[in-house]
Formats: structure tokens, C-alpha cells, sequence
């Protein structure tokens, strides 16, 4: 099979062919064609920031075969935490967004101790510490009120742009996406992630300690989350109860319907991030219409829908794909 045939066959080549369609159609309903204009585009890379960085840290999760659906949760803590040692304490504010982080990849390793020596659901797992433990302390940190952040640095990095048009956030986000790509594609730990995904016990009959991948994973993840709530509350110069709480389910459905398969061992950044585009502009496109924020809710859900269904699809293909090589090779 060519390079050529290989690509017309592969998830990436179908994510363009649906995001290519997607630009077409919201091209042509908006008003004067503003859905493609700069301003715009560069709103849906905006808009897709916090996504991302939830994105590519419980992306590497599914790709080893487990969930996470505390990073919302603990980037809402972080930037509480934030808020308040800026408010309350003279620390500098480079050394709080290091303990935020800390605090992040803390959540992430309290995850990772309770799948793996307390032997739960990560789906359970982290649920309950994002919702409630996260949740509950990031209410004790602020005491139910919103916290106003005054500091220069963090409001450039969170509303500051390159030549007064393209955010600082963009390029952060961008620049994790690259990077993660790079290690999941490019270096032996990302191999390791592929075979914890795929195939445990072969994991482990090559000397890789899926146990010691699954506590790296995990901490990565709420640290990646942390940085989303940093970024979050540095652009809104405030630290909340809600903050990014609620941006996990829409990155979790573009890492899927990007192609990173639930079941684990299958997916790559690339397919992340085309996923991520998809669901951006779709929501960028619905608001530009002028549509309902109850009905772009239920759009999202349907596209949720449509990932869980085409992953189901893709993993049956594959399983399907595997009988028949063993059936060849017994012949």
C-alpha cells in the first residue's frame, strides 16, 4: 500500500475531509463569510486553550488505557489557590504558579494511589477526587467568593498578544500539543504509553511498569490541568468556583473523536488536535448563527455521541482486522 493510499485511509484523512465541510458550510451560512476572516479564526484558537491542555494530559491517560476526569476540577483548585496567595501573601507570582502546579500534579498522584493500590474504577476515581476533593477545596480556598487577580505578568500572559492580535495563551497551547506529539510519537515513552494502552502484560514482559507509567500519566495530567486553571483565571484576572470545571467532557469528546480510542493503545496528537478543531469551530459557528446556548448544548452532546460511536466502530474494525491475521497465519 502507497504512503498516498495510507493516508486516504487513515482517521486523520477523515477528521480533514469533516473539518474541511464544517469550514465550508459555516462559511457559507455566516454573514458576509465572517466565520473565515482572521479575527475569527483566531477566536476559535483562543477559544480552544484550556480544551487543549485538558486535551493532550487525559489524551496521554486514554491512550495508556484508563480515563481522568478530574483535570477541570483541579485547574479550578489551582487557580483558586492562586488567587489567593496573590491576594493574601507576598510570594512572587512565578513561585505561586510553581506550587499550582505542584498542587496539580498532588491531585494527579492522589489518582494514580487510588487506581492502582486502592484497585478503583479510574472513571470512579477520578470523579470523586475532582468533584468532590478538588471541588470542596477549591470552595475552602476562596470561601465561596470570587477572587480578583492583580498582577501584570499573568494578565499579559493571559490577555497579552503578539503584535496586538495573536494571544500568548495560543502559543502555549500550541507549543504542549507539539511537544506531546513529539514524545508520544517520537521517544520510547511514548512507545511505553502505546504498549500500557494496548497490551499490559506484554508491557511488563518488556521491563515497563505499567503501575509507574499509569503515576506519571496521571500527575502529568493534573499539572496539565493546573496550567489550564492558571491560564483559565489569568485571562479573566479572577479565581473561582466554577473556573474550569466544566471544560473536561468537550476535551475528552475531541480527544476521542481525534481518534484516541477508550479502550487505549490507538490515537496521536494530530488526531487530537483536528478534533479539537472540529469541535471549536462547530461551537464557534453555532454561536456566529445566532443559535441557542440550550440547543449548542445539545450539539455538543450529539457530538459526544458521534465519537463514543465511531471509536466503537473503530476498535470493532481492529479487533476484526487482528482474527483475521491469526486466521491467515494458522492457514
Amino acid at each position: 500500500m502507497t504512503k498516498a493510499n495510507k493516508f486516504l485511509r487513515s482517521k486523520h484523512f477523515s477528521l480533514l475531509v469533516l473539518l474541511v465541510l464544517e469550514l465550508a458550510l459555516f462559511w457559507a451560512l455566516s454573514r458576509n463569510h465572517s466565520f473565515l476572516k482572521l479575527n475569527n479564526i483566531r477566536n476559535i484558537l483562543n477559544s480552544m486553550v484550556i480544551y487543549t491542555l485538558l486535551a493532550v494530559g487525559g489524551g496521554l491517560v486514554i491512550v495508556a488505557g484508563e480515563i481522568d476526569l478530574s483535570p477541570g476540577y483541579v485547574g479550578t483548585a489551582a487557580g483558586a489557590v492562586m488567587a489567593s496567595l496573590l491576594a493574601n501573601t507576598g510570594i512572587p507570582w512565578f513561585v505561586v504558579v510553581i506550587i499550582c502546579l505542584a498542587l496539580g500534579g498532588a491531585f494527579g498522584l492522589l489518582n494514580a494511589v487510588l487506581i492502582n493500590e486502592l484497585k478503583l474504577q479510574s472513571f470512579i476515581a477520578t470523579l470523586a477526587t475532582g468533584s468532590f476533593i478538588a471541588g470542596g477545596f477549591a470552595y475552602i480556598v476562596v470561601n465561596g467568593k470570587t477572587l480578583e487577580i492583580n498582577n501584570s505578568a499573568l494578565e499579559l500572559i493571559g490577555t497579552g498578544k503578539i503584535g496586538g492580535f495573536f494571544p500568548y495563551m495560543v502559543i502555549i497551547s500550541l507549543a504542549v500539543i507539539i511537544i506531546y506529539g513529539v514524545i508520544l510519537a517520537k521517544t520510547k515513552f511514548g512507545r511505553a504509553v502505546y504498549l500500557c494502552g494496548g497490551n499490559r502484560e506484554a508491557a511488563r514482559l518488556t521491563g515497563i511498569s505499567p503501575k509507574a507509567m499509569s503515576y506519571i500519566l496521571f500527575a502529568n495530567s493534573g499539572i496539565l490541568g493546573a496550567l489550564a486553571g492558571i491560564l483559565y483565571d489569568a485571562r479573566l484576572k479572577a479565581g473561582n468556583l466554577t473556573g474550569t470545571n466544566h471544560y473536561v467532557f468537550p476535551a475528552i469528546t475531541a480527544a476521542v473523536l481525534g481518534g484516541l480510542s477508550l479502550g487505549g493503545g490507538h490515537g496521536d496528537m494530530l488526531g487530537c488536535f483536528l478534533g479539537l478543531l472540529i469541535i471549536s469551530g462547530f461551537n464557534n459557528g453555532l454561536v456566529i448563527l445566532g443559535v441557542s446556548p440550550f440547543w449548542q448544548n445539545v450539539a455538543s452532546g450529539l457530538l459526544l455521541l458521534l465519537a463514543l460511536t465511531l471509536d466503537y466502530f473503530t476498535k470493532r474494525r481492529a479487533k476484526g482486522g487482528r482474527a483475521r491475521g491469526k486466521t491467515s497465519t494458522v492457514l
